[in-house]
């Protein structure tokens, strides 16, 4: 779900209750509140999501680098399966089709060219008529499925569909929905507009024979750093609503409904699939399952500011630690405390060593 910040959301106490059909999913699946995605891009949340890696191309992205196209993925653990991916543009745009031919063999990628419903701006159909897309093919497949089903409305232009199934735009100003996060009206158009399309694809969803026998897992690519009133100020000062998104893994009768607390990753999300749709599958990589979690420490690597010295971050329970590449500036943070710029490092030396050396090695590796 593109440009899902967590924030953006009626169930974390967004007042303008931008996201109702996703809040109902939210509360009768698992919502995981504490995910993150590793970076800002879109490009790479795909490889973060399909290869359990974050992406760490220091030049544009993973997935337009042909020397490292080639990747493991636990897609492929789902043997005997019908593979998708349904895109409302083109599957060039950073080279998506690439890591997707090389690495998933049969996969059958449905893009613009391939549907009968109109093209509404440069990214191709709207999420609307994506999701319409998507379960006209899913309700002919025979074998088991997965598919991966990328929106991309939620992101400037912001356009809505002439034939938008009863969508109204809201009447608010620029004014009034900033301080929710929002930078304009026509950004919380496109947020309601992409929630209206959920709801209308799980209203369909619900009558097709797939629904009982199939779980979702929904997520947001990347967030977006914005100032709110209803979050922790500790989310503003240290950008992590950048990466804060949420992730709700939905399947009436398989997943029981709650909240986790649990810290997750995009590179985490193909594991927990795995695990509970039962498929036999080794991560090679860097992601572990949700829904069973161990006791071992639990974070999630972050980078920013891509290019000759990026910075590096690590979400922890209660502290996000950040240092550049080379290991210089290292800044230790309580996310949730009154003053959660202040470093703490001197305060707690023995935390930021072990922050450090775990956010090198993640890097390294």
């Amino acid at each position: 779900l593109e440009s899902l910040a967590y924030y953006k959301t009626g169930f974390s106490g967004n007042a303008l209750d931008p996201s109702p059909h996703l809040d109902r999913i939210a509360r009768e699946g698992r919502l995981y509140t504490r995910f993150y995605a590793p970076h800002g891009g879109t490009a790479r949340a795909v490889f973060a999501a399909f290869t359990g890696l974050p992406d760490v191309e220091p030049s544009k992205t993973s997935t337009r680098n042909p020397l490292i196209v080639e990747q493991h993925t636990l897609f492929n653990a789902f043997a005997n399966y019908e593979k998708c991916y349904f895109l409302g543009g083109s599957a060039s745009w950073a080279n998506i089709r690439a890591l997707l031919r090389h690495n998933i063999p049969g996969a059958r990628i449905y893009e613009e060219g391939d549907y009968t419903s109109p093209r509404v701006d440069v990214w191709g159909i709207s999420d609307l008529h994506l999701f319409e897309e998507a379960n006209r093919v899913l309700r002919e497949v025979d074998e088991p499925f997965i598919a991966f089903i990328h929106t991309a409305g939620n992101h400037k232009p912001f356009s809505i569909p002439v034939d938008s199934r009863g969508f109204e735009p809201t009447t608010l100003s620029d004014e009034a929905v900033i301080p929710h996060g929002f930078d304009t009206v026509a950004e919380l158009d496109g947020m309601r507009l992409m929630d209206h399309s959920l709801g209308w694809f799980f209203e369909t969803a619900r009558r097709e024979a797939y629904f009982d026998n199939t779980i979702f897992a929904l997520f947001g690519d990347h967030g977006s750093p914005a100032p709110t009133l209803h979050r922790p100020p500790g989310e503003d000062k240290l950008r992590l609503s950048r990466y804060h998104v949420p992730l709700i893994v939905y399947g009436p009768g398989f997943i029981p409904p709650g909240e986790s607390d649990v810290i997750g990753s995009t590179v985490d999300i193909l594991p927990t699939l795995v695990e509970l749709a039962g498929a036999e599958g080794t991560a090679t990589t860097l992601g572990r399952s949700l829904a069973s979690p161990d006791d071992e420490p639990r974070f999630a690597f972050t980078i920013t500011g891509q290019g000759h010295l990026p910075r590096l971050g690590l979400v922890g329970e209660e502290h996000y630690f950040t240092v550049y590449e080379n290991g210089s500036d290292p800044l230790l943070h309580r996310i949730y405390a009154d003053d959660p710029r202040k470093d703490l490092s001197d305060d707690e030396p023995d935390r930021a060593a072990e922050f450090l050396r775990h956010t090198l090695a993640t890097y390294e590796t």
